[in-house]
């Protein structure tokens, strides 16, 4: 993404769609963007949810004239004794806008977020089955892998895939961990050594 302001990119120079993080004026148009491209749909209160819980994982494709022609809705792991990890709860791009690179874009962003600002350790997502275009975004662009595949997942019966992005490793942050132990240990040792001379 090039940056064209605070929070903001721009998708491809000829495409002219901003990607920017949504306010409360995007919710209603993102929810008839839900309408239009898929069948799992959300209340109002949904998004409100999503929004004042998490403001930082919801982001918006807007066009030339400021219509919002994507989104993804995003949220975190409310469960507090399980590792913190983010999950994609929905993504939608108008069929006028597809394949100019703009689901890609959204997913980054939100995954960007999760990362730093809420330190993720990894993003779910599910997807139908069936649905291989939405499949080979998650799993060859942005290097989803399936976890699982939980059955009947859909209210109409279909099955889904339960991918995962992971973003750090569990051992990576334990080795952190006990390195820095190992650093207070060491200074520890090293200013009594000091008393001790002195």
């Amino acid at each position: 993404l090039g940056n064209s302001g605070p929070g903001t990119g721009k998708v491809g120079s000829e495409t002219m769609v901003n990607i920017r993080m949504a306010t409360v004026n995007d919710l209603l148009e993102m929810q008839q963007c839900n309408l239009w491209c898929l069948p799992e749909n959300y209340q109002m209160k949904y998004y409100f949810y999503h929004l004042l819980s998490w403001p930082q994982l919801l982001w918006v494709a807007e066009d030339f004239d400021g219509r919002v022609v994507g989104y993804v809705l995003a949220k975190m792991e409310e469960d507090e004794s399980k590792p913190p990890h983010g999950h994609i709860t929905s993504l939608a791009v108008l069929r006028t806008h597809r394949k100019r690179g703009i689901a890609t874009a959204l997913m980054r962003r939100a995954q960007i977020e999760m990362d730093q600002v809420f330190g993720a350790l990894f993003v779910s997502l599910h997807v139908r089955k069936s649905n291989r275009a939405a499949f080979h975004l998650y799993s060859e662009t942005l290097q989803y892998e399936i976890n699982d595949v939980e059955r009947g997942y859909y209210a109409d019966g279909e099955d889904a895939y339960d991918m995962r992005k992971t973003f750090k490793k569990q051992d990576d942050i334990d080795s952190k961990k006990d390195d820095k132990v190992l650093s207070v240990e060491k200074l520890s040792k090293g200013v009594e050594q000091v008393a001790v001379a002195e």
